[in-house]
């Protein structure tokens, strides 16, 4: 199959149903699911709700390349890219079709602190603005979830809002939520090579 995007140490590429099974390894989790927007306590619940073509569609696994090159890739996270329309006057609608995607993304614990994840989201927002030709990418998370927004601001994502007690956790408890977003011409003016 071939890869969306591949790095130093990762693949990234399209997730297909067989997959499924993999991904739920490190989403049942219990540090994992209580992030997730979506944690079916099921795999059979889990198993139907990636069927679906258009979840489907949005997910990519995260595989770690074998040392020297021999072996097999190893399944270590996932990553959602769905790409949306920008908000736009009705009269300019068209312009604003499929310009930028909400990213999501969830590595298995075993994996964490090594990088991965910085190395993974960082080549899909170089895919994004490069081979998709998108113009934004954004992503949100809980604000009890520093991983995830350190994460954000270690990419030069800019802090967009930060809301308090918006989103209804399953636990019953009212969470503060924070969204990050980045534009084209900035990710271009982070990645390019300084002079002098």
């Amino acid at each position: 199959m071939e890869a969306l995007v591949r790095t130093e140490r990762l693949q990234i590429r399209a997730m297909t149903e067989s997959d499924i099974d993999a991904m739920w390894e490190w989403r049942r989790l219990p540090e994992v699911n209580r992030w997730l927007g979506l944690a079916p306590d099921t795999l059979e619940a889990f198993r139907e709700r990636y069927r679906a073509p258009e979840r489907l569609a949005a997910m990519h696994l995260v595989e770690l390349l074998p040392e020297g090159g021999e072996g097999d890739l190893v399944p270590i996270g996932d990553i959602m890219i769905k790409i949306g329309d920008g908000w736009a006057q009705l009269e300019v609608a068209d312009q604003a079709k499929d310009v930028e995607a909400e990213l999501g993304w969830v590595l298995d614990p075993a994996y964490t602190g090594k990088g991965y994840a910085t190395e993974a989201i960082r080549a899909v927002i170089d895919v994004c603005f490069g081979a998709l030709g998108l113009r934004r990418v954004h992503a949100g998370c809980f604000a009890d979830n520093e991983p995830s927004w350190r994460l954000m601001e270690r990419l030069g994502m800019r802090r967009e809002e930060f809301s308090r007690k918006t989103a209804l956790h399953r636990s019953g408890e009212w969470l503060d939520g924070m969204n990050y977003g980045i534009l084209a011409e900035e990710w271009a003016e982070r990645s390019a090579p300084s002079l002098g």
